[in-house]
């Protein structure tokens, strides 16, 4: 196994003993840009969650830098959905980039001049200092994804796990994006990221996994992303969850 790599190995989740995910195994390296593909229901939301530890796995496991992981990491960030995100929380831009900090922190250290530093960063690296006292609710789509992408970085992760970020925003916003995550990538960052538009897949991802409830294929974009594939992805039934209200 690569010392930099996350590794799933058979992992299947179910709600209600409908199964979303079915014998997923792929490995992916720190420094590259993953696009996790397939339809609505396909379990793209699911496997993100299952990475990040807010969902429980039936079966398998997961690996990164060579140990278990099991439950919750502060080596791995889960951006969700704009959509699920209460924006009338009533916390700043510089309020939600500290809640990295305290993933990272646990319950035993207080937050100290490290975390400052950490939380200054993050909010620089993402061009925000100038918006880090406005309020969550007062942002533009795309300044709210780089609040949380700031949190990320504070929280010191190494796996950030983006679920749809493109979705709904401007085309600036999608171009600033993009240049947000090749800066990342570059960083040594894993990005692995939920998207739709499969246009823009080429200029943006240097890996693919393509996800129907199983996996279809997984590997460099070159090579996996083809029409075969795609179609594969796009014209198999997905898992019976998606006929039960699961939103998965």
């Amino acid at each position: 196994m690569h010392s930099h790599a996350l590794q799933l190995q058979n992992i299947t989740v179910s709600y209600a003993r409908i199964p979303a995910l079915h014998h997923i195994s792929f490995e992916v390296c720190c420094g590259q840009c993953v696009a996790l593909l397939g339809p609505n229901g396909a379990g793209k939301t699911t496997l993100l969650k299952t990475l990040a530890g807010l969902v429980e796995r039936e079966s398998g496991t997961i690996h990164f830098h060579g140990r278990e992981v099991r439950g919750a990491t502060p080596d791995i960030a889960y951006l969700p959905q704009r959509g699920q995100i209460d924006w009338d929380f009533p916390t700043t831009v510089r309020g939600l980039v500290e809640m990295g900090r305290y993933l990272r922190l646990g319950w035993w250290r207080t937050y100290g001049e490290k975390d400052k530093l950490a939380v200054d960063s993050a909010i620089a690296a993402m061009n925000l200092e100038s918006l880090q006292e406005r309020q969550i609710s007062a942002l533009s789509g795309g300044q709210q994804q780089r609040a949380f992408l700031a949190r990320a970085l504070a929280q010191e992760a190494h796996v950030l796990l983006l679920d749809e970020p493109f979705t709904g925003l401007d085309k600036p916003s999608q171009d600033n994006l993009k240049l947000t995550l090749r800066q990342l990538r570059g960083q040594g960052k894993l990005l692995i990221v939920s998207h739709h538009d499969l246009a823009s897949v080429r200029e943006i991802f240097d890996r693919v996994v393509l996800l129907n409830g199983e996996l279809i294929a997984a590997g460099e974009t070159a090579g996996v992303f083809t029409e075969e594939n795609i179609h594969r992805t796009y014209e198999t039934r997905v898992f019976a969850a998606v006929d039960h209200g699961v939103a998965i």
